[in-house]
């Protein structure tokens, strides 16, 4: 556990017991920090409290008496209205930050990698931790997955830190500056919590805080916001800028062309490697995420024939396009990360014959961007609140099935993709939803996707399960 040794001494609120959010209270505690923690769920409290954390029920306290506020980034402080804790903070001048920035504060002499956009993130995070790894460096991966902030090893100043990095911790990370940041893509999404399209943008475009040169920002140009930025930040020359796409050339960048990285940067269109051939990088998008992971790590000093060698070997990540079995001839893939439409469409264009299982708590917008795919469905089950509203989306499009919970919709997914023995058929979860009305979060529901597959009968292809390269992982949509 990290030490925050600049708090030592110092009065210091936290609030949010959950995984990050004990981690940090411990952290601090450990540090020598004055801590008064709190949680609006008892349990939580009771589960700090048997950790050595010091409870305080920071809705009754004196805010004077503290100079910072470390929240969980899931608690709102602005939209769609502050937390009432996090208004009495704010009016006592506390600063609120979260435990990435105690991270940076405690880490001063480290590298930072920081990705986020709004699909890809996770993906490319994992990559760039990967490919540093394997090319020796000294690397710790977390942020908004995996590891808690301040449950990584120190790594002083010999080694650097990949974090993912969501827009409601991008709000809360006021000092720190990244050595290499990633923006991958920008569509709508989380409005309620930044006031709209404009404030989600705003929040995204916040890592590349205070970068001035020699630090980089690796810009995907494959969607018309993050395009934009990319064309500020270059008229802006306060950074290096590097154009990255999954999409076709692009002058001067990092780019796949037919399934081919390519590297112009230094104007000379080298290629790289055939991601083509990469079962676990499959689909234009992932494209796109090799193309980012590729351009930080090359600006982070790793030489480029290390990189692609490195992205050769890459193991694939939980959760995203996941192959889970393959049973009688039908593949199961668990996409549970796919939380909105958008990042559902990026695995419906991998598959040709999909049975899909979709639902749970709805996001703006709904699924009707992704008609276009709905030839490539074979049947529809739709789990969750967002049953009834996908239902009216699909109604004489594409059969579909109430089936309530994952359940009932994974046993009539796999009866039916059985029954019809279509060549290539695929159960796919890609919920285009969050998880929230039915599990604590797209892991749970991912992990639970798994097991109930592995719970079914009949004989197993793992060879088939091995060898399976997606079918759209080599061609452009």
């Amino acid at each position: 556990m990290i030490e925050v040794h600049p708090f030592a001494g110092y009065p210091v609120a936290v609030m949010g017991l959950g995984k990050s959010g004990l981690a940090t209270a411990r952290a601090l505690v450990q540090s020598g920090a004055e801590v008064a923690a709190w949680d609006d769920s008892a349990e939580r409290c009771d589960r700090a409290r048997a950790a050595g954390v010091p409870i305080v029920d920071l809705a009754r306290c004196d805010w004077s008496a503290h100079t910072t506020l470390v929240l969980s980034p899931g608690i709102p402080h602005t939209h769609p209205k502050p937390h009432p804790m996090v208004a009495q903070a704010r009016a006592a001048n506390c600063e609120i930050i979260c435990d990435i920035e105690l991270l940076a504060r405690a880490q001063r002499n480290a590298s930072f990698i920081g990705i986020t956009g709004t699909n890809g993130k996770s993906t490319t995070t994992v990559l760039i931790g990967h490919i540093m790894a394997l090319a020796g460096r000294k690397v710790a991966v977390g942020g908004n997955l995996g590891v808690p902030a301040l449950e990584l090893d120190a790594l002083e100043g010999d080694g650097t830190y990949v974090l993912e990095m969501s827009s409601y911790q991008l709000e809360l990370v006021p000092s720190l500056t990244f050595d290499v940041a990633v923006l991958t893509n920008i569509s709508a999404d989380h409005l309620d919590r930044h006031g709209g399209m404009d404030g989600y943008i705003a929040a995204k475009r916040r890592i590349f805080h205070r970068q001035v040169k020699p630090r980089s920002a690796v810009v995907g140009v494959d969607d018309p916001v993050a395009r934009s930025i990319y064309g500020e930040l270059k008229a802006a020359d306060e950074q290096n800028v590097l154009a990255i796409s999954g999409e076709g050339r692009v002058p001067g960048g990092i780019y796949v062309d037919a399934g081919r990285l390519i590297d112009d940067s230094a104007g000379q269109a080298i290629t790289l490697i055939d991601l083509g051939a990469v079962a676990t990088l499959p689909g234009r998008h992932n494209w796109q995420n090799a193309a980012a992971a590729y351009g930080a790590v090359k600006m982070a000093g790793v030489a480029p024939p290390v990189i692609a060698a490195c992205i050769n070997s890459y193991p694939g990540l939980a959760h995203r396009q996941e192959p889970v079995a393959t049973i009688e001839g039908v593949r199961f893939v668990n996409d549970s990360k796919a939380t909105n439409a958008d990042a559902a469409q990026r695995a419906l264009v991998c598959y040709d014959t999909i049975y899909w299982i979709a639902g749970g708590r709805a996001k703006e917008g709904g699924i009707s961007t992704l008609a276009p795919y709905f030839p490539r469905i074979a049947h529809a089950y739709l789990i969750g609140e967002a049953a009834a509203e996908f239902a009216r989306s699909l109604d004489g499009k594409i059969p579909y099935t109430m089936c309530g919970d994952l359940t009932n919709a994974l046993a009539e997914a796999a009866a039916q993709a059985r029954a019809d023995r279509r060549p290539g058929a695929v159960v796919l979860l890609s919920p285009a939803c969050a998880s929230f009305d039915q599990y604590a979060n797209f892991e749970a529901r991912g992990d639970a996707f798994r097991s109930l597959v592995e719970s079914l009968p009949g004989k197993r292809d793992d060879d088939a399960l091995a060898d399976a390269t997606m079918v759209g992982a080599g061609r452009l949509q």
